[in-house]
């Protein structure tokens, strides 16, 4: 094993701790009764600890409050939990969180930014329509993956892979710098000495950087910047249409002609060893980890 391939597993059986699709911090709110606050989420809740970001530990590892606030409003959001056009009070939120004003406003500018929620002076901040969002950002596709919209959003990002990485590969060919076969290879190794250990976390890593390296290198900037949509569709594929959902001797063959491929030059070869592997069907579904930090 080579000494990269060992140092990914080792970091990645360090990690433990990944965030199943029943694990998701979900806060129903209640309608606040009164015409000053109609359509206002209360934010009440049975178990008063959900309200305390500080002390979550489950599915917030390594946050801050500001990235743990983010987080939870956000699944909130997306899921429905909070519909368009609800009015997010800061004060409301920071009680009901336990955070100061200082988190709660960093926290929805983020979302802002990610088109969740609109702020207008004399209206206040709202949660705006999913027709807003920005759809193709990393954190919203996870977001997605946990919420109602899950099967949608595998066939969206499985169609959407489809489109992109058997043209990257293609072009891909014409890029042989040595350095980067180099590392596609280490990703392949790395990937068959986990599939062996049964390292998902790992194997699930390699595939990654094999992936973003590939679209990086294929001389498309426009494609490039991409290369987050489709890392991100890796952390919530399970569909049936990809060949990345769990560790297989298939999945790791069809990377090694990618591969071989590349180092030849032949793009041709390499758009079809990506559309079969686009199409490998999995036996099972994979362990989807806990969304991104902030």
């Amino acid at each position: 094993m080579s000494t990269l391939a060992h140092t990914m597993m080792t970091a990645a059986r360090s990690d433990s701790g990944l965030a199943g699709p029943g694990e998701l911090d979900r806060y129903p709110y209640a309608e606040a009764s009164g015409p000053d606050r109609v359509g206002a989420p209360a934010w009440e809740s049975a178990d008063p600890e959900l309200g305390r970001v500080g002390r979550r530990a489950t599915g917030s590892r390594g946050r801050g409050l500001h990235g743990q606030l983010v987080q939870q409003l956000g699944q909130m959001i997306v899921s429905g939990d909070l519909g368009a056009d609800r009015p997010l009070v800061p004060e409301e939120i920071g009680q009901r969180f336990e955070v100061s004003r200082t988190v709660v406003r960093e926290s929805l500018r983020v979302l802002e930014a990610k088109g969740l929620v609109s702020a207008r002076p004399n209206v206040g901040t709202r949660v705006r329509p999913v027709s807003d969002w920005n759809l193709l950002d990393p954190d919203i596709i996870e977001w997605r993956a946990y919420g109602p919209q899950r099967d949608g959003q595998r066939r969206e990002l499985s169609e959407l892979r489809w489109t992109i990485e058997p043209l990257a590969a293609r072009l891909a060919a014409g890029h042989g710098r040595e350095d980067v076969q180099q590392r596609l290879g280490d990703m392949v190794e790395i990937m068959g000495h986990s599939m062996a250990q049964g390292d998902v976390l790992t194997f699930s890593r390699a595939d990654a950087e094999f992936h973003s390296l590939l679209i990086q290198v294929a001389g498309n900037r426009m494609l490039e910047h991409l290369s987050g949509i489709v890392s991100a569709a890796l952390q919530v594929s399970g569909g049936p249409v990809t060949g990345c959902d769990r560790p297989s001797d298939a999945s790791v063959a069809h990377h090694a002609r990618i591969a071989e491929a590349l180092a030849a030059g032949d793009g041709p070869a390499a758009e079809a060893a990506m559309r079969q592997l686009l199409t490998i069907h999995p036996e099972a579904e994979r362990v989807v980890p806990a969304p991104r930090e902030h």
